[in-house]
């Protein structure tokens, strides 16, 4: 359960203000050791225990003398708007502070219009409400409906704020294992392709010199038959929609079973039917946890389906 230290509140995240930072004021404080966004501070303000010093309710403005104990305090928050459902989950990790699931393919991460059940978010949810704790669902980043993998959910609003910082500095590492048609060449490279929505239609996203910077890194592990098909592993240096399949199709090795980016036809068929979706999976993540700072890396193995591709892939 999220520990807890006044009801209705998170546990309170504190700093003693040392001689470099005596004299300047809670702000100052909260962003140099907590990297506490003006954004959360703005709704710390707000709430009766959000900033304390010596567990006096304080406001930004105010100054500190060394030895203060300067803290803050998140209220518990709930996702109102989503369901719990007794779903399936297979956690990898949890604590306190973040949960990192692995998401099987055929489910969507959150709830969208006309899809409000059935969803990742759903079952974490519930198995939140189960476990008597009063969490709001927050999804340090996503895996398309039909992606297999890991997936890092924030159990509060700084935890959320520092991760998602990671992800947009690119040190979260996200590395994925995927089957494509063709094999690349070179074996082993870097697609630095500018992506953005297609103008004709918005659901999809194409290589564009005036899209937004997107790179992937990428090493072919396995080359099937003549050069037919290839396992390939991915690395991610930015995270942009439908990225690994749109940097795929951009060097002619499209996803095995991805409809929307270069389905293929004749032999292929047997592939897509024994993938039975688009040949990715999420397979490795790595972050700083942001309260203890240590590295943490979790692997997620291959799901059967895929492993069911591998099996025909070596057959031809």
């Amino acid at each position: 359960m999220t520990s807890k230290d006044i009801a209705g509140y998170y546990k309170a995240l504190a700093v003693e203000v040392g001689a470099d930072l005596a004299g300047k004021d809670v702000r100052t404080v909260l962003e140099r050791k907590l990297g506490v966004s003006r954004s959360l501070l703005s709704r710390l303000k707000l709430t009766e225990y959000g900033i304390t010093i010596n567990g006096v309710r304080a406001y930004t403005t105010a100054k500190v003398t060394e030895g203060d104990l300067v803290a803050i305090r998140m209220e518990e928050e709930i996702s109102e708007d989503i369901l719990p459902q007794d779903l399936p989950l297979s956690i990898v990790f949890e604590d306190d502070y973040l949960l990192v699931v692995n998401k099987p393919a055929g489910i969507i991460v959150h709830p969208t219009k006309g899809h409000y059940t059935n969803t990742l978010a759903n079952g974490i949810v519930h198995h939140w409400h189960v476990n008597g704790e009063r969490v709001r669902f927050r999804p340090v980043h996503r895996l398309d409906e039909d992606t297999s993998g890991l997936v890092v959910i924030a159990k509060n609003p700084y935890i959320h704020q520092q991760l998602s910082e990671q992800l947009q500095a690119g040190t979260i590492m996200k590395m994925y294992c995927a089957y494509v048609y063709g094999a690349p060449s070179p074996a082993e490279g870097t697609v630095d392709a500018p992506i953005d929505r297609d103008p004709e239609d918005p659901h999809v996203r194409i290589v564009t010199p005036e899209g937004y910077p997107s790179v992937t890194h990428y090493k072919t592990t396995h080359v099937y038959g003549e050069g037919q098909a290839a396992k390939v592993r991915l690395k991610l240096e930015t995270g942009r929609t439908h990225q690994i399949r749109v940097h795929m199709k951009h060097i002619g090795c499209p996803l095995i079973g991805d409809g929307m980016y270069g389905r293929q036809s004749g032999k292929a068929d047997k592939w897509e039917s024994a993938a039975g979706r688009q040949a990715l999976h999420a397979e490795t993540l790595g972050l700083t946890h942001p309260m203890t700072k240590e590295w943490m890396e979790w692997t997620a193995a291959l799901p059967p389906d895929l492993e069911k591709l591998e099996l025909a892939l070596r057959e031809c």
